[in-house]
């Protein structure tokens, strides 16, 4: 048992290359345990309020501690230091409850983080209360990079920063008004003192709250625990699950058996309904070579348009470059004049297609022209290389060479001495 704190310990965190404890407490301190050796309090850091969270960086060279007035401060546990702080009270921007006597303004004052994590290379660090946003702090210069807002349901309290004028009376917010659960009988006060009565009666509305954040090792994620449940931010899109026309047959499974029974336009349409791009990419490159015109002809006019979309963007990273171009190009024969009717609803597509086309043709007619000069160069050489002729058969037709133009000069003198004449 580690004792020394004054107040209740509201959080606790293990350094990631030391064996030491950090527990922050509602005494305004920090305390770092050592673990391997004497289990004594290393060194004590003094806040300036009520501490709640706490947390090292992944290097361990650095903590941050969350406090009740708002605060996030960075300490140096080697020197124990502080090396900054940030105010994110004006950031949680708080709403009013249904039963708050005061506004939200005034009721932001209470309202802090209550917990913290770094990101995985240490420059930023995510923070997450007593409110319905997530900020994320640069850590070197202080300041706020983005916000998330993680709910924008309205049945939880707190939501808005202004009350429904329609439930406002002179006297205050008609949620302060216990209307009871009769037939419109009322409901009976309790006198100061009694015991009996109905203890089940009651109203309650959840007020949306932040328990608990993480960061993935990778750093391009992020999940919060919240009231409303788990939620997960990433920047990799393939994490988001968007269905088209969900039912309850629309499976992997599902579409993997059509794929057996080579029914691929029905494959086709099941896969994108999923709107799983692996699924779609799968499926596509089953279909055979010599089927995709047929397979074309057969899908519905609105898959027509997706299917067109995803292969603009397959085309433009995949390497099966005739594959998708024969499909793109069946597409736009079989359905050319339904797209034409809707061109300017799908002009990113077309122009997406365009651009993967154009991309590819600038690649390849460099290197093919570069392949044709070489064709034809060693084609030239070869050439060369097979009439060859011997030293003695140049000095033959040199002297061939000199004899003829001694007897064109001879000739040309004789001519210009008849003139003369």
């Amino acid at each position: 048992v580690l004792g020394g704190h004054e107040g209740p310990v509201s959080c606790l965190c293990f350094s990631p290359v030391h064996s030491i404890l950090a527990s922050v407490s509602w005494d305004r301190t920090v305390r770092l345990w050592d673990m391997l050796n004497s289990w004594q309090v290393k060194e004590t850091l003094p806040l300036t309020s009520d501490g709640l969270a706490v947390t090292y960086r992944p290097d361990g060279q650095e903590l941050a501690v969350a406090t009740l007035n708002g605060e996030v401060s960075f300490w140096n546990p080697q020197t124990a230091t502080q090396t900054g702080s940030v105010s994110g009270r004006h950031d949680l921007e708080t709403g009013r409850k249904e039963t708050d006597k005061i506004t939200a303004k005034q009721s932001a004052k209470g309202k802090s983080f209550t917990s913290l994590c770094y990101s995985a290379d240490g420059e930023s660090v995510l923070a997450g209360g007593q409110s319905k946003f997530v900020c994320i702090y640069n850590v070197k210069e202080q300041m706020l990079m983005k916000k998330f807002e993680i709910s924008c349901n309205l049945s939880f309290d707190a939501m808005e920063e202004f009350l429904d004028r329609r439930k406002m009376t002179e006297f205050g917010s008609l949620a302060l008004v216990d209307e009871g659960a009769g037939d419109g009988e009322g409901v009976n006060i309790s006198l100061p003192g009694v015991r009996k009565g109905d203890m089940s009666s009651r109203h309650f509305k959840p007020e949306i709250r932040v328990s608990s954040l993480r960061f993935s090792p990778t750093g391009r994620s992020w999940a919060a625990t919240t009231t409303e449940g788990l939620l997960v931010y990433s920047l990799d899109g393939s994490l988001v699950f968007d269905p088209y026309d969900l039912d309850m047959d629309v499976t992997p499974a599902s579409i993997r058996k059509q794929l057996r029974l080579q029914e691929w336009a029905p494959a086709i349409v099941l896969a994108f309904r999923l709107n799983e791009k692996a699924l779609k990419q799968e499926v596509l490159e089953k279909v055979p070579h010599e089927q995709i015109p047929v397979v074309c002809s057969s899908l519905p006019e609105i898959y027509v348009e997706k299917l067109l979309g995803f292969v603009a963007a397959s085309l433009e990273k995949s390497g099966h470059l005739q594959f998708y171009m024969t499909w793109a190009q069946s597409l736009l024969m079989l359905h050319g004049q339904n797209l034409k009717n809707r061109s300017g609803a799908i002009l990113p597509t077309l122009q997406a297609l365009q651009k993967s086309i154009q991309r590819h043709f600038d690649n390849l007619s460099k290197l093919c022209d570069f392949n044709m000069y070489n064709i034809r160069y060693a084609v030239a050489l070869s050439k060369q290389r097979g009439v060859k002729r011997t030293a003695k058969e140049e000095e033959e037709e040199e002297e061939e060479e000199d004899e003829e133009m001694s007897e064109n000069m001879s000739v040309a003198s004789i001519e210009e001495a008849e003139l003369m004449l």
